[in-house]
């Protein structure tokens, strides 16, 4: 068989990764102003909006352990045909739900969002089983395709085969991110709505590729049961070592989480309504791909967790920055508003902490487990990113509602300067957040090789 051979994928695993590629691109086009859709398009305030957020994407990152175990009993094509066909169900009832609460004369979109009613009715509530419809069907995709990935290529192709899944998830990330500042520069906040119809359609044509095309030797196999999953959890969570890291490493992702919680809200209402949040939130994907491969080589020779410490250390810098540009004044630096090019520079930050620290956290956790059982244990490793959800958004909410507050609320504009005269101690809150964690974690390295050392000795 000839190296040329060897490196040819399956039309299973091209399938999956084109899926996965609409699938990204409609969950970021979404999800980069699901706050801002939640606020000015239903009507809830800053805290209701960032917590329906916040149990939304946590739940993305909980389910995968039980959609994946399901996932292997009934068979790839069929979870992925389920997973898309749900999404294309939930991104399309995101965007017909406002055309229905209009239809009711509850709210007008004509020009600037106006709301008759909305926020005093129980209809806008229907907005939690729509999204608990694309949480399930998001689940099961987390958990399918990166499987599918490892299931569709061989031991000389397989980390070629990741290094093509990397890159098209990233992809679809900074596309689908793409799309939203120069839509809402046609349509105003009507973006807001009309953007799920684009996600519901992506997720339609992926629903339609996987059902023609995707055709797997792979069928399904025994898998978990929902016990055995119950099982892995309370081990995980009775795992002193393990369940400290895991909420130090909370830390970091509640601050990196504010990249969707608090920054399109803040630009936008601190820079003005031409600000590009999508653009800024690109900013994140790009500087991962040109960097972690390089800032990963750099550091292999370096323990695991010597290279979370750094990028720990570097998290409270990036909140650090995002703060700098309220105190710069007004006037454009490098063309940009301060705020806008500090917020860049911040995310800069918060990538380069992410190189650091997302490919060495899962090395490391997986050396925490006991021998034999890395796989059950490193499938609760995303632990951290569900908690930082729930708890980082819930936060966003109570600190936009304090010290960024939505214009609208304010008849008198001066009024709404002084407001947010200290708008950015909400940078300052989440860096505090970043140092703790990063001091903490210097604190369970020095701890851990102490207790390290001591069972050596005693062997």
């Amino acid at each position: 068989m000839t190296a040329t051979s060897k490196l040819k994928f399956s039309s299973a695993f091209w399938t999956a990764n084109f899926s996965e590629m609409l699938e990204r691109m409609a969950y970021y086009a979404v999800f980069i102003v699901i706050t801002l859709y939640l606020s000015n398009i239903l009507g809830f305030n800053d805290f209701e909006a960032s917590i329906i957020s916040g149990l939304f994407s946590g739940g993305l990152y909980f389910l995968p352990l039980f959609t994946g175990a399901y996932a292997d009993k009934i068979g790839y094509r069929f979870s992925m045909l389920l997973a898309f066909t749900l999404l294309t169900i939930g991104y399309l009832a995101l965007g017909i739900l406002p055309l229905m609460l209009e239809s009711l004369g509850l709210v007008s979109y004509a020009e600037k969002t106006q709301f008759m009613g909305l926020q005093d009715s129980g209809w806008r509530w229907l907005i939690v089983p729509i999204m608990l419809i694309i949480m399930v069907g998001g689940g099961f995709i987390k958990s399918i395709i990166s499987a599918s990935v490892a299931r569709e290529t061989t031991t000389e192709t397989r980390a070629r085969g990741y290094s093509i899944f990397y890159m098209v998830v990233n992809i679809g990330s900074f596309s689908g991110k793409s799309v939203i500042d120069p839509l809402r520069g046609v349509m105003g906040d009507s973006a807001y709505l009309y953007i799920n119809f684009f996600s519901g359609i992506l997720c339609f044509i992926a629903l339609i590729t996987i059902y023609f095309l995707y055709k797997s030797a792979h069928t399904a196999g025994e898998g978990k049961s929902m016990a055995d999953v119950g099982r892995g959890l309370l081990k995980v969570l009775t795992n002193g070592r393990l369940l400290t890291l895991i909420l130090i490493v909370t830390g970091f992702w509640m601050v990196q989480q504010q990249l969707y919680a608090t920054m399109p809200k803040y630009v936008i209402r601190m820079a003005g309504e031409t600000a590009k949040p999508g653009w800024i939130a690109n900013v994140n994907p790009l500087i991962v791909v040109l960097c972690v491969n390089f800032i990963t080589k750099w550091m292999a020779k370096r323990k695991a967790l010597t290279s979370m410490i750094i990028g720990m250390f570097l998290i409270p810098l990036s909140a650090l920055f995002m703060a700098s540009g309220n105190l710069l004044g007004s006037a454009e630096i490098l063309g940009m508003h301060p705020i806008t090019l500090m917020l860049i520079i911040g995310i800069m930050f918060q990538a380069l902490a992410e190189c650091f620290i997302s490919p060495r956290y899962l090395e490391y956790f997986s050396l925490q487990a006991p021998e034999g059982e890395e796989g059950l244990y490193l499938g609760f490793s995303h632990l951290d990113v569900f908690l930082s959800s729930i708890i980082g958004f819930g936060l966003s909410g109570i600190l936009l509602t304090k010290y960024c507050p939505d214009p609208a609320l304010f008849e008198n504009h001066q009024d709404w300067v002084a407001a947010t005269a200290n708008a950015h101690y909400i940078w300052y809150i989440f860096a505090g957040i970043g140092a703790v964690a990063a001091v903490a974690l210097l604190i369970y390295g020095y701890v851990t090789r102490k207790m390290d050392a001591k069972k050596a000795m005693a062997k």
